[in-house]
């Protein structure tokens, strides 16, 4: 038998799936599930039994999270973890199981869509001014907007969107079918399929700070992305851009875009992820009149499970034959 962690959640809602998937592989799966209490732990007979693991949405956002980074530690015949999105360098318990050889898949995409979509509600609404209206609204004031203070045509800007896989060409097609001017900014090459009007590498960036008068970030947070957007950079941005952050707080130097929007250079930020989180209540980001703060929750949408599953089922029968895994981490 190959033992599986995984969540009962999981199996109420993936469960026919994952026992097709399992015959599918010739595989005759054992079950566990980690106590109901957080505080307990799986005996050691059982962590023994645990060879693939499924981190699902509802350990990963609750108080079960810690007793699953526990228990994969404490499996020692653990071969196999899938994450539920891209970004697994974010959990502490990761280097423990790369040390010791085991594969680490993620989900790629999952939430692409649903992240791109808050991403573009965030740009409409700063583009639209909603701010402006919400304040009045809090103040019961009927104050329309009127000569020099009416929001400028989107049609004709020009957005630059850093990272351009599932979120970023999301924001993309949005952004072209309002008529603004796409330049989208990645390591590879352009592909005829991409919903951009320029594509640049990193490389170029130089250039492009002065033309992005909307900046949406939508890429990894590496040693080369870190506070990426800095004072400097962002005083190379027309006066009156606006930015919104759906990649990784630590893209941002907070401090600098926090005086930036002091200023006025910076018009607004739709901001989901922040260098620390949960963003803490002394932070003026909180308070700034054109910041629109979302609790890095941008993916939320209740097809994700869905769509990680499935990634998840198509590599168990991958696992199974022994060939690579689709979306596998190197080590």
């Amino acid at each position: 038998m190959t033992g599986f962690l995984l969540s009962k959640g999981f199996v109420a809602g993936f469960g026919g799936g994952f026992a097709a998937a399992a015959r599918e592989a010739g595989l005759e799966p054992l079950v566990l599930h980690l106590p109901d209490d957080p505080e307990s732990r799986l005996a050691p007979a059982d962590c023994a039994r645990i060879e693939i693991a499924y981190l699902s949405r509802d350990w990963r956002f609750s108080s079960h999270y810690q007793t699953f980074g526990d228990t994969v530690r404490a499996s020692p015949n653990l071969k196999w973890v899938h994450f539920p999105s891209t970004g697994v360098d974010q959990h502490p318990f990761l280097p423990a199981l790369l040390e010791r050889g085991v594969k680490v898949t993620a989900s790629p995409g999952s939430n692409g869509e649903p992240v791109g979509q808050t991403a573009v509600c965030g740009l409409l609404m700063l583009a639209r001014q909603f701010p402006v209206w919400w304040d009045a609204q809090r103040r019961h004031a009927w104050e329309p907007m009127r000569g020099d203070k009416v929001p400028r045509d989107l049609r004709g800007q020009t957005v630059v969107i850093i990272g351009v896989g599932t979120i970023g060409a999301t924001v993309a097609r949005f952004c072209q079918a309002l008529g603004m001017h796409v330049i989208g900014v990645r390591r590879s090459a352009r592909r005829a399929e991409d919903p951009v009007d320029e594509m640049h590498p990193p490389a170029a960036l130089a250039r492009l700070w002065p033309r992005a008068q909307w900046l949406v970030l939508a890429c990894t947070h590496t040693p080369e992305t870190h506070h990426l957007v800095n004072a400097e950079t962002l005083a190379r941005m027309p006066r009156g851009a606006c930015i919104v952050n759906v990649a990784r707080g630590g893209v941002v130097d907070e401090p600098a875009l926090i005086e930036a929007l002091k200023s006025g250079h910076i018009a607004g930020a739709h901001l989901d992820v922040f260098e620390k989180e949960p963003l803490p209540a002394e932070s003026p980001l909180w308070d700034l009149p054109d910041v629109i703060v979302t609790p890095h929750n941008a993916q939320a949408s209740d097809g994700n499970d869905r769509r990680s599953a499935e990634i998840f089922l198509a590599n168990l029968k991958k696992w199974a034959r022994g060939e690579a895994l689709i979306t596998e981490r190197a080590a």
